[in-house]
């Protein structure tokens, strides 16, 4: 059986939570990025796009009902979202064929 990836955070900009003991969470735009690799999950470089690392972030940690670290997230990348998994109210309901042809 494969393996589910565990995908970590790239952001745009960063931020210190003072009340969780002085730790880094990710502001402004969030892209999903595989720890190890040097480009996101939808192709862009890391390093070109000035993107911030945040591997002890998660994935799941950047929407906003998780309560995680999806304080100061602005947007994530739709296109990351749609690999790395998406939830929430704006969340497209998965393809479904409800009247198949005979």
């Amino acid at each position: 059986m494969a393996r589910a990836k565990q995908y970590a955070v790239a952001a745009s900009g960063q931020w210190t939570d003072e009340e969780e003991g002085r730790r880094r969470l990710p502001s402004g735009e969030v892209h999903a990025w595989e720890p190890g690799r040097n480009e996101t999950v939808c192709g862009l470089s890391l390093s070109r796009s000035q993107l911030v690392r945040f591997p002890h972030v998660g994935w799941p940690d950047t929407f906003p009902e998780s309560g995680g670290a999806a304080d100061r997230v602005r947007r994530q990348c739709p296109r990351c979202a749609s690999v790395a998994g998406r939830r929430g109210p704006d969340a497209r309901p998965r393809w479904h064929r409800t009247d198949p042809r005979p």
